[in-house]
This record gives C-alpha cells, sequence and structure tokens, in this order.
C-alpha cells in the first residue's frame, strides 16, 4: 500500500505522537509498505510559533525506510494573537488552520492540494495542531481515499466542565476533522468514550493503546546515574520525564515535593527532560527546601539509567492521552504517580501498579509523595505489577498491526459520503 502519514513533528523530536508515528511508519514500510511522512522541520515545539525554536533544513530524505518531507515553518508577528483573531471567523476549515499553536507550513498546505502522488489511505495525528491535519484532510478528500486520525486526545480534569485543556482538544474546529475520519485510534477506554459522547459513531473507534520499546529503557546502570547526580546508593528518587511544564505536571510535583520535604519527607526529585518557557519561570522563583536535580534532555544510556537509578516515577499532567513514560517506568519494576486526568487516569490501576491523585490536589499529591517514598514494600508491589502487565499487555509490534489490518480494510470498503 501507498501510506501518506502527517504529523506536526517527527523524530529527532521528542514527543509521543511523534514516537508513535516513527514507529507506525517504519513497522509498515519493513512489511513493505511505501510510506511517505509529511511533517515540519521543527525539533523544538517554540519553533512553530518562534524563530528561536530549533528546526531541521526542509527537503527530502529516506529515514529508515521511510520517505520524511520536511516543510519549512512560517511565522507571523504575534503569530498566536493574529491566529486567534482569525480563528473566529465561523468556518471549520478555516478554523483548523488558524488553531493558535500551529506550525504553519504553506508549501505542505500547497502540496496537499497538487501534488502528482496517489495514495491508498490517509492517516494523522494529533489534536489540536490543526495545521498538518487539515492539510491530510486536503489530501484525502482529493484523492478521494480514507482519512484516519490518531488524535491523542488530551481530555484533562475530569472533576472541572470547564477545562481549558479538554476545551481546546474538542473544539468545534478538531470535532469537525473528527467526524471526517473513517477511523479514529483511540488510545485509553476514557478517549473512546469522549468521542462517543460527540456524536462519532462506535463501528470508526479503534481502541489501540501504546507501547513499549524494552531496549530502550530497561538495562540502565543505577550506581554510575547516582554516582552522575552526587546521590547516596540508598538514597530515595522520584523521577519525572517529560516536557517539563505546568500541563506536564512538572510544576504541580515541585509543588508538592516542596509540602512533602515540610512534613519530613527524605527523597530527592530528579527532574528530565526539555523546560518549557512556563517551568523555567516557575523555577527561577523556586527555592526548594529539598534536593532538585534537573537533567535536561537525555541521551539513549542517560535515559536507561535515569529508569534504572529511580524508586518512583510521577506524572501529575494534565495533558497525556496516555503516557508511554508510564511503560518505561514499569519495565525498570518502578511505581508510577499521577494524576486521575486525561488517559494517565485510565492506564494507571490505582493502588495495583501506582497511585492516582484527583487532579490539582497538592496536598494530595504530597501524601501519596510520602507514602512511597517511606514504604519500600509498596513501592515494591507496585512495581511489581506494573512489571507484570508490561510483560503481555504492551507490545508495539502487535499495537502497528492493529493499524497495518485497518488501513487495508478501509481501503477494500466503499467510500462513504462525507
Amino acid at each position: 500500500m501507498r501510506v501518506a502519514h502527517f504529523v506536526q513533528r517527527y523524530p529527532p523530536a521528542l514527543g509521543g505522537s511523534e514516537d508513535y508515528f516513527a514507529r507506525l511508519s517504519r513497522y509498515l514500510a519493513a512489511a513493505g509498505d511505501d510510506v511517505t511522512v509529511f511533517t515540519t522541520t521543527a525539533v523544538d515545539l517554540p519553533a512553530f510559533w518562534s524563530t528561536s525554536g530549533r528546526c531541521l533544513r526542509p527537503g527530502r530524505r529516506l529515514e529508515d525506510g521511510v520517505e520524511v518531507r520536511r516543510y519549512p515553518l512560517w511565522h507571523l508577528p504575534y503569530q498566536t494573537r493574529v491566529l486567534k483573531a482569525l480563528s473566529f471567523l465561523p468556518y471549520r476549515p478555516w478554523q483548523c488552520l488558524t488553531v493558535s499553536c500551529n506550525p504553519i507550513a504553506w508549501p505542505m498546505w500547497t502540496d496537499a492540494g497538487r501534488m502528482p502522488e496517489t495514495f491508498d489511505v490517509v492517516h494523522a495525528a494529533a489534536f489540536p495542531y490543526g495545521w498538518p491535519l487539515a492539510c491530510a484532510r486536503r489530501l484525502a478528500h482529493r484523492l478521494n481515499v480514507p482519512f484516519l486520525l490518531t488524535p491523542f486526545l488530551h481530555l484533562g480534569d475530569p472533576d472541572d466542565p470547564g477545562d481549558r485543556t479538554r476545551r481546546a482538544y474538542t473544539s468545534p474546529a478538531m470535532m469537525s476533522l473528527a467526524h471526517a475520519a473513517d477511523r479514529i485510534f483511540v488510545q485509553t477506554e476514557g478517549e473512546r468514550q469522549a468521542f462517543l459522547e460527540r456524536g462519532i459513531p462506535d463501528e470508526r473507534l479503534i481502541l489501540q493503546g501504546m507501547g513499549l520499546d524494552r531496549a530502550s529503557c530497561t538495562g540502565g546502570d543505577r550506581r554510575r546515574a547516582r554516582e552522575e547526580w552526587n546521590l547516596e546508593a540508598g538514597e530515595i528518587v522520584i523521577g519525572h520525564l517529560a516536557n517539563n511544564s505546568r500541563e506536564k505536571g512538572s510544576v504541580d510535583l515541585l509543588r508538592a515535593a516542596q509540602r512533602a520535604w515540610q512534613a519530613g519527607g527524605r527523597f530527592a526529585v530528579v527532574l528530565a527532560g526539555p523546560e518549557m518557557p512556563n517551568f523555567r519561570t516557575y523555577w527561577s522563583r523556586y527555592r526548594p527546601r529539598g534536593r532538585v536535580i534537573r537533567l535536561g534532555v537525555l541521551n539513549d544510556r542517560q535515559k536507561r539509567d535515569f529508569f534504572a537509578a529511580i524508586d518512583v516515577f510521577a506524572l501529575p499532567s494534565r495533558s497525556d492521552s496516555f503516557g508511554i513514560v508510564l511503560l518505561e517506568a514499569w519495565a525498570n519494576g518502578v511505581p508510577n504517580l499521577g494524576y486521575r486526568a486525561g488517559g494517565i487516569g485510565w492506564v494507571i490501576h490505582d493502588e495495583k501498579d501506582g497511585l492516582l491523585v484527583r487532579c490539582g490536589d497538592i496536598n494530595g499529591l504530597a501524601g501519596a509523595i510520602l507514602r512511597l517514598t517511606s514504604d519500600s514494600a509498596l513501592r515494591h508491589r507496585l512495581g511489581a505489577s506494573g512489571l507484570q502487565r508490561t510483560q503481555h499487555e504492551f507490545d508495539w509490534n502487535d499495537k502497528c498491526e492493529i493499524v497495518r489490518q485497518v488501513y487495508r480494510e478501509v481501503a477494500r470498503a466503499p467510500r462513504r459520503v462525507v
């Protein structure tokens, strides 16, 4: 089959949707499919709206058997404000192109409307980056081929009816794309229910879930990492690997850690991953009374060592549709701690393989930290249960094969009128 994939960024850019499409594209190429990825040059997220973000060179390149087309980004003065103002025009296709966080890549839009190549299916991710999604929809409509989505829907705090994250991801513009899709791959039962509630027929929803690359996150050296971090061998460590930001829970974790230290907790916090502007602003005013170590972006060896050296993994995120890092922690026998929000509330089984706390409850998060850092038997029980789950639930080949079979099903089916 000839397959077109559209995604806002692609490795070496770091992120869940980026990793998902890279693994899926390589899997399909290895199975004999002809895969072309349409993406932007962005490496850093801020590159979408600022010239300060890192970018790669535009152009076409064969990567692991996959043709990757990287399109240059355009930037407007006061871009997010301008796009926000333009989005008020009540025309859904236009609103997809004017989402304020959008990567603007005009040549991608142009190519989607006139490129001579044909494809059997067009598959796109991820909400709320409407630009590549709208380009994918344009190409599929022009070729009259199936249009598929992996939205990675972020549902935020389930107890907040006005949650801003959920509003952005379920906006009328995003839902217009969902209604146009022939199939939608969802990662959790909670995501499936959210689409059902918004009128998407059940037969178009495919429950997929994410996979685990065990080799990329296990086999690390605990002793070496702790020596590099200047930590004692027996010191309890809470790890956090994400785009450090308010949305990913990095700020809430530090606030809760400070309360736990004040209550007598003895542990260190190790933060890894790129730091977003709102985190750096918070950090500039943060005065911890305990130990916080910031590692920044990890290389492959450092990532394996990170998971080998921590005792608890914390991701109190409001903006994850699943959280592959949770699986990576479990693969090392490490228990998880997160908010009962978004996909994380469906991935972690509370009191079985981790602990869940009500979204935004800093005192509750501090209490969970104290429980986990003071009770080695609890850590071992929860981590062992998570490790057992990774041995039979989260195989990448199984997840990619689900997509491959759906491609063949929809390519053979009669086209529906949208």
